[in-house]
């Protein structure tokens, strides 16, 4: 049996190497992973994996792109162990000494970043400047914690009691694992590590099952910067696997943040698991998106922006634009111009420059695309363009969709059409009369990551980013959906899950926080005026 399974690996081995094209086999030797052999999918201060073995499949032209041997669930154990080891060494590590640490990493990642977006583009499918872009925020929030290294100070409040002072004093917090989703295997992780190292925490990382290139890939970046800086691996470890491994590290008490990114579904599971232990969560979920345009807006620039949020990426952004509500005054107009752009877009490898359109990230991805269109057919939404696969050859081979979008008969907000997202290229549009009426479509879904509102009218800005206004957790104004900065926090609200990541005050979740109060006087005297003399 070990013989016969042996030449079956050999067998796998030679035939990846046979089939794999040549623009794989280019961006895979740039970063040095290899293409006949199995990778091992483990770090915790070497490499190893002895698990399953998990594909990575490109999903523009169907082609294995490697094998990779993922964690058993001892190897899971020893990485969290190792991990726990390493935060007791790091946490004495001063704070700007990390900060340039970091400052290194992003070093090493900026002469990497062509690279590495290249492989993002090959692995994951977004296109050519988006898989760069995704690598160029990783850069940017190391630069931003190489400052805040600097700068996560505590706070001294004043005492009502003569002689005393109160600290507020963030500490280290120990082990933080990141589960991060396929639709941004490198930058999500950076937001989380960028703000964990600079904490004084170590990092186990859990990427996507049908992303473990890229994961690997930025781990050996961090790994040789960490060796040589005389810092444990296991302080940014990588474990590979599926939702086993993921389930594993949300029940392991030996963790004590959970970062999770992915659909509200699972991240129901994660955040009760980690709750029912109580740790800590950071939830990015579902993001089911609209933008609303009124009619003193600047067509010429809601448009483009409406179109790359619904259509950047595949729509397969947590960002990417699901809803589009149109004052009744500018919806024909407005349509006009967005289909006239729709019919621009012709799919292509998303290697290519010019590219707009690259592939769905999988056949669960094509799956729920179909069946949403399915769905709008039979309520009878009106399908303004797309709503079909790409079949001709080559396009064939791969997840191509055409963008689509559908006025669906109801403008009911509790409808499955409207309150469901749908992780693909699908925008739905209905119109209003009254901004208090797209306002309150926009809150009547459960997600809430995500808004933007077009308008030059200040009292419609009021009345959006107000109390009354989007109870999103990104609230813009004549900027789309999509394509956030890091240097605020990153997060929505309701069913999205609460959570903040990158920029603003998200790295105060990262901390252990501790009120001291210190009394450097010659009596005790109890707070509130308290009297327990004996």
């Amino acid at each position: 049996m070990f013989l016969a399974r042996r030449a079956a690996h050999s067998l796998g081995r030679a035939q990846l190497a046979r089939g794999l094209s040549s623009r794989a086999s280019a961006i895979l030797s740039s970063l040095d992973i290899s293409t006949t052999e199995e990778i091992p999918g483990v770090y915790d201060g070497q490499w190893r994996g002895s698990g399953d073995i998990f594909s990575s499949v490109c999903p523009t032209t169907g082609e294995t792109l490697a094998h990779v041997r993922t964690a058993t669930p001892q190897e899971l154990h020893d990485a969290i162990g190792r991990a726990r080891e390493a935060y007791t060494v790091f946490r004495h590590v001063p704070a700007p000494r990390r900060g340039e640490i970091l400052r290194q990493i992003r070093e090493a990642l900026a002469a990497k970043r062509d690279e590495l977006g290249s492989l993002v583009s090959l692995e994951m499918g977004k296109i050519k400047t988006e898989g760069r872009g995704e690598v160029q925020e990783f850069i940017d929030i190391c630069d931003y914690a190489v400052g805040l290294s600097r700068m996560m100070n505590g706070n001294v409040v004043a005492s009502e009691r003569p002689g005393h002072s109160i600290l507020e004093v963030p500490n280290p917090l120990g082990v933080v694992a990141v589960l991060s989703a396929f639709n941004f295997p490198v930058a999500v992780y950076g937001w989380n590590l960028a703000l964990s190292l600079a904490a004084g925490n170590a990092t186990i990382w859990k990427p996507s099952p049908s992303t473990p290139l890229c994961s690997i890939a930025v781990a050996r970046i961090v790994a040789r910067v960490l060796e040589s800086n005389g810092i444990p691996g296991a302080v940014a470890g990588l474990v590979t696997g599926g939702k086993e491994a993921g389930a594993a590290i949300a029940e392991s008490r030996d963790i004590e943040l959970v970062s999770f990114t992915g659909s509200e579904h699972v991240g129901r599971i994660v955040g009760k698991n980690v709750m029912s232990r109580f740790g800590k969560t950071i939830l990015e979920l579902g993001g089911n998106n609209a933008s609303i345009v009124m009619p003193d807006a600047d067509l010429s620039l809601a448009v483009p922006a409406v179109f790359f949020g619904a259509v950047g990426t595949a729509g397969q952004r947590c960002t990417s634009t699901r809803r589009l509500y149109l004052h009744s005054d500018i919806a024909s107009e407005f349509l006009g111009r967005l289909t006239k752009l729709y019919s621009t877009v012709q799919p292509a490898d998303p290697l290519v420059d010019g590219t707009l359109l690259g592939p769905l990230h999988s056949s669960a991805a094509l799956k729920m695309y179909s069946n949403t269109i399915d769905h709008l057919r039979s309520i009878g939404a009106e399908i303004l363009t797309g709503g079909n696969r790409y079949t001709d050859a080559p396009l064939d081979a791969g997840n191509f969709v055409q963008p689509t979008i559908s006025i669906p008969k109801s403008v009911d907000p509790k409808a499955p059409i409207w309150s469901t997202e749908t992780f693909a290229p699908i925008l739905n549009v209905a119109t209003f009369d009254h901004l208090e009426e797209a306002i309150a479509w926009n809150n009547a879904v459960p997600q809430g990551l995500s808004s933007s509102l077009w308008t030059r009218d200040i009292r419609n800005v009021g009345k959006w980013i107000g109390p009354g206004g989007s109870d999103t957790g990104i609230v813009n104004v004549n900027v789309g959906t999509s394509g956030a900065e890091i240097g605020a926090a990153f997060g929505g609200n309701k069913s999205t899950g609460w959570g903040r990541e990158s920029g603003g005050d998200a790295w105060k979740q990262y901390v252990r926080w501790s009120a001291c109060t210190i009394n450097f006087s010659d009596c005790a005297p109890l707070a509130q005026g308290v009297n327990f003399t004996a």
